[in-house]
């Protein structure tokens, strides 16, 4: 699991579509749709139910954004802390 697989992982459950989370990405769907594949195989959880062309959170799914999104709020702090110095 990496940030990058976060960030992705929570464009798609902002979205709820991989092609609008692919496009605001600026990455291909097919790499965004790798990049969830590996994030659920390394947690052993689906974290969306896709159905049909509908794309929802699971509930771990949603419990996983919530802390996602803290991860990826405080790698970007951190980020932006160290470019000062």
């Amino acid at each position: 699991m990496n940030i990058k697989q976060l960030e992705h992982f929570l464009a798609v459950a902002e979205t709820r579509s991989f092609s609008r989370a692919a496009e605001r990405l600026f990455i291909t769907q097919s790499a965004l749709s790798r990049s969830i594949q590996a994030l659920e195989e390394d947690l052993g959880a689906l974290l969306f139910d896709r159905i049909g062309k509908r794309i929802e959170p699971t509930p771990l799914g949603l419990q996983v954004a919530e802390r996602a999104a803290a991860l990826v709020r405080d790698a970007g702090e951190l980020r932006r802390s160290v470019e000062i110095f």
